[in-house]
């Protein structure tokens, strides 16, 4: 049996999730995870670099640092899974999100977490880097898991919308029978915004199930505010990050309601996070069924506002499709390795807006 491992970090800086799989055609099979959060001291350097209070020393230094932090978590689930080394192909690494400018006359997208350090720890080959060269192609370097959403998801009787609650909210559209494009693209925030002024107010990294959200009620002026923002009007293709949505970006539009609770705030975003969603969802399908993955899956509040406002379109997991929605990324850069070793593509033109298919990544040998 061959096995990829696939690492990922999110823009919520929590942990890096690590995964080990096999692929057959179009299936898979999950042999093993395992998840190793941040030390505390490092995500708060990594979360001031991504407001850019790091200097060169700085970045270099969290590059390595994450990428031994990668590789400690690629070694010990090779550890706990009890798979020979020899039986893995290689290692595909995300890295960590610090910085995505798509736009602009010198586009790039920076993720640290040094992939020499996961190639010199583990002995295996590690692909990493993968955005970059759809960027060189003129796309926007994300979403690059629709790609893998194609391989796995699509079937030809059910139009499917995956939906990734993560950080950033990303939908891929894919149609059933392959009569129409796949659209993919970055709605806006998810989970970034809501975990900013959480860990802001309360300490808290988190707002388990919406807990502060549910105290509070949403304020419609500040809503029409944030829905203000240019990002949502966009038209695709389009991507986003922490760099624009972030802790700056909620108190520049809560000066003019500086008196607000809180738990309204909390709320408030919430229903941003839900409103921009909706908004922006495939409206040309009767025949629909949307798939939940990320971690804004176990936020209860978020997924019944997200339900109720879809309406009678079914909302549901990743889980009834055979992927734990936690797992779906770290697989979807499991599965991008394989296709770079392959020779084969990893990104959807017509999501990204690439000048045609490109393979993705930059090759560390064992």
């Amino acid at each position: 049996m061959k096995y990829w491992l696939g690492l990922m970090s999110g823009t919520s800086m929590d942990a890096v999730d690590a995964v080990l799989v096999s692929f057959d055609d179009q299936s898979l099979a999950i042999k093993g995870t395992f998840s190793l959060p941040y030390p505390e001291e490092l995500r708060q350097r990594l979360l001031l670099a991504t407001r850019n209070q790091a200097d060169a020393d700085e970045l270099g230094e969290l590059d390595t640092l994450v990428g031994q932090h990668f590789g400690t978590t690629a070694c010990e689930l090779i550890s706990r899974s009890g798979v020979l080394k020899e039986q893995i192909q290689a290692i595909g690494s995300h890295g960590q999100t610090l910085r995505h400018q798509p736009s602009g006359p010198a586009p790039f997208s920076m993720q640290i977490g040094r992939a020499a350090c996961i190639a010199e720890m583990t002995g295996l080959t590690t692909v990493s880097d993968f955005r970059s060269r759809d960027l060189a192609a003129g796309g926007q370097g994300a979403p690059l898991v629709p790609a893998f959403h194609q391989w796995l998801f699509r079937c030809n009787h059910q139009d499917r919308c995956i939906l990734n609650l993560g950080g950033i909210a990303n939908i891929t559209w894919l149609p059933a029978a392959g009569i129409k494009a796949i659209i993919g693209f970055d709605t806006g925030p998810a989970n970034a915004l809501l975990d900013a002024w959480c860990l802001d107010q309360t300490g808290r990294h988190f707002d388990e199930n919406g807990h502060l959200a549910n105290e509070g009620a949403t304020h419609a002026e500040l809503l029409a505010s944030m829905l203000s923002d240019a990002y949502f009007s966009k038209t695709p293709p389009k991507s986003t990050g922490k760099e624009r949505f972030n802790l700056d970006w909620i108190n520049t539009h809560l000066q003019r309601f500086p008196e607000l609770p809180p738990a309204d705030v909390q709320r408030t975003l919430l229903q941003l996070t839900v409103i921009t969603i909706l908004r922006q969802m495939p409206q040309e399908s009767a025949n629909m069924t949307v798939y939940a993955c990320g971690g804004g899956t176990f936020n209860s509040l978020l997924m019944n506002e997200l339900r109720i406002g879809l309406g009678s379109v079914n909302l549901t997991t990743t889980a009834d499709l055979g992927l734990d929605p936690q797992w779906v990324e770290p697989v979807a850069f499991a599965w991008m390795a394989r296709q770079t070793l392959m020779g084969q593509p990893g990104n959807l033109p017509e999501v990204t807006g690439a000048k045609g298919p490109r393979v993705l990544g930059a090759i560390y040998p064992a």
